[in-house]
């Protein structure tokens, strides 16, 4: 008992690590505020872990400073990626992996996926249910190379909802009974009733969640939900929105259809995960009560993971839901956050970026780097006193944490450069500390 809490203190005592300072010069900037990048090149000064100076003109550094200074070439610099519906701990094993292995090969795969996340430019993540908060707090410490990881700890399911993927010879559970696998390795939480969740929801807040994941309605990977099932009362939401709102912070909600997401949004909910099945009746609500809608472009094409059975038929609905769910949102102008909802791949998530740039089916390349970097910085500012930094992600402006891409093109007029990361992303800066450089030295001949 002692020991954790006293691991606990030292994870909120944590503070980014000091880089010295660099000046980067010689850039077109995407700023993650607008869709264009600027025309002139630009320079900018990163002190420690901040960006402390952004300016077309020549930059002083402070005194007693000699920054290590980069010249871009006339490339572009941008915020680092965001994804806003990230599983760094169940991208990597298959489902029976998941599911039965132990816990430390897990940890152990999961660190490699986050090292490979970072490598794709992806410097945040806002993690929708997983036991990462060991791996979270191995990356602050620097031990582990990945994003930063927003944690909502394990996903809260009711019985045979979509975080219930007990067998069936453990149903019923009697009082008193172990908890299942996949709950004690922190990956679910399964709660009925409004006690029930109150309690979960407190533990995984207690533990570090920066916001809570609850699951509102069916799913597709999950074994006993259609799709069409609504999960949770309208009482139990609230119980997690209150327990959530005491801590400064908020819920988000798995759910498809519009029943699910309507109930959920008048239990006070502020964000909602995929909802490709509502009508426009419920994206209006979700409009007039300005609820984040994190919605991935699931389309039934080569980056789809063929279900079987009965989950395949699940799979197409939502595919076919998609094309109309993006223009739903685009009509009612309602906040789309972008992000990918990869699981059991059995690999490092190479479909991130390539899900980046499916949505140029909806979107100009401009408006999908600035989803995916300063409106999903703002979601994650959603979590209030929970948000654990000093400044702001997804921009490149005085005072914003210094999580940096330099990329070997225009991405705002060429998404795709996105996806050659090895060659396309020449720098890769996450909190003041550089993670690649193609650059060359200062000096050298060009």
């Amino acid at each position: 008992m002692y020991t954790r809490f006293f691991v606990l203190l030292a994870l909120a005592a944590l503070q980014p690590a000091l880089a010295g300072s660099v000046l980067i010069e010689n850039v077109h900037l995407f700023d993650g505020k607008s869709g264009e990048r600027s025309a002139q090149t630009m320079r900018v000064l990163v002190v420690d872990n901040v960006i402390q100076a952004v300016s077309a003109g020549p930059i002083t550094p402070p005194d007693g400073e000699d920054p290590l200074r980069l010249d871009g070439g006339g490339r572009t610099l941008m915020p680092g990626l965001i994804d806003a519906h990230w599983h760094s701990a169940l991208v990597g094993p298959g489902l029976m992996d998941a599911l039965t292995a132990d816990i430390g090969y897990l940890n152990l795969l999961a660190g490699k996926v986050a090292q490979a996340t970072l490598m794709r430019g992806f410097t945040s993540v806002r993690d929708m249910g997983g036991p990462v908060f060991g791996l979270r707090r191995a990356i602050e410490e620097g031990l582990v190379a990945g994003p930063r990881i927003f944690p909502s700890g394990a996903m809260i399911s009711q019985t045979g909802g979509h975080g219930d993927f007990r067998l069936p010879h453990e149903v019923p559970r009697a009082m008193g009974a172990p908890l299942s696998h996949s709950e004690q390795m922190g990956a679910a939480a399964i709660a009925d009733g409004v006690d029930d969740v109150l309690r979960r929801a407190r533990e995984q807040l207690m533990l570090g969640a920066t916001q809570l994941k609850l699951m509102a309605g069916g799913g597709v990977s999950s074994v006993y939900d259609p799709l069409d099932v609504v999960q949770y009362s309208p009482e139990e939401i609230r119980a997690a929105v209150g327990a959530a709102e005491n801590w400064g912070t908020y819920v988000t909600v798995h759910a498809y259809t519009s029943r699910a997401v309507r109930m959920a949004v008048e239990a006070g909910v502020k964000c909602v995960e995929h909802a490709q099945l509502i009508d426009e009746d419920t994206a209006r609500l979700m409009a007039a009560q300005g609820v984040w809608w994190s919605l991935q472009p699931f389309l039934d094409d080569d980056r789809a993971n063929p279900q079987q059975g009965a989950a395949r038929l699940k799979q197409l609905m939502v595919s076919r839901g998609t094309e109309r769910a993006y223009q739903l949102a685009k009509k009612h102008g309602i906040r789309v956050a972008f992000g990918t909802d990869i699981l059991f791949s059995g690999g490092m998530g190479s479909n991130q970026t390539p899900s980046l740039t499916a949505l140029t089916r909806w979107y100009e390349p401009g408006e999908i780097l600035k989803m995916a970097t300063g409106d999903n910085g703002e979601l994650l500012a959603l979590s209030g006193p929970r948000y654990p930094y000093v400044g702001p992600l997804g921009v490149i402006e005085e005072g914003a944490l210094a999580d940096l891409l330099l990329v070997d093109g225009d991405p705002s007029a060429d998404l795709g450069l996105l996806e050659r990361p090895e060659t396309g992303l020449l720098l890769i800066m996450k909190n003041g500390q550089i993670h690649k450089n193609l650059l060359p030295p200062p000096g050298a001949a060009r």
